[in-house]
């Protein structure tokens, strides 16, 4: 049997509890867990390419998973998957909304190449609610995110806003 290799892609600006949970059960579906940090033109990250980075690695050591690793990507996701080896894509599923674009996206993949499978896994009911655009946007009005990211994340974000400056009192 050939080696089962997932790629679960995203841009983890932050990475969030949501994040973590799908990387984890994913890396229980493949023998090997890529998970591909990617720039995404219409997203206004608050973290550069490489701190994302860092952050995921950092992440995936701190929950002990000894079958993923990181890799920055900034190409077509079948490609990637392509030169990666990967035979499967890992993608979290929130609500239907999240549904409708992956099932989407997912079909697209497939006729870009059939061999490459998707697998979507749907988030803990108690992380549902979780994006890291809401967790930025929690966190520039002086919110509490630590329910939503790990301590070290929450340190990481909590320096940025101060970096960039909050936006509101009330």
């Amino acid at each position: 049997m050939s080696e089962r290799i997932g790629i679960y892609p995203g841009t983890f600006d932050p990475i969030t509890l949501g994040h973590a949970d799908i990387i984890r059960r994913g890396a229980k579906l493949a023998d090997r867990l890529i998970i591909g940090v990617t720039t995404n033109p219409s997203k206004n990250p608050m973290f550069t390419t490489e701190e994302r980075f860092a952050m995921v690695e950092r992440e995936i050591v701190a929950m002990g998973i000894a079958n993923a690793e990181v890799v920055g990507f900034n190409a077509l996701l079948v490609k990637f998957a392509q030169k990666m080896g990967a035979n499967v894509l890992i993608r979290g599923l929130r609500a239907v909304a999240d549904f409708e674009y992956e099932y989407q996206m997912a079909g697209m993949n497939q006729q870009l190449d059939h061999t490459i499978e998707t697998v979507f896994l749907m988030a803990d009911v108690s992380l549902q609610p979780i994006a890291s655009k809401l967790v930025k946007e929690i966190a520039l009005f002086g919110g509490d995110i630590s329910p939503f990211v790990s301590a070290p994340v929450c340190e990481d974000v909590i320096a940025r806003v101060e970096k960039i400056g909050r936006l509101g009192d009330y």
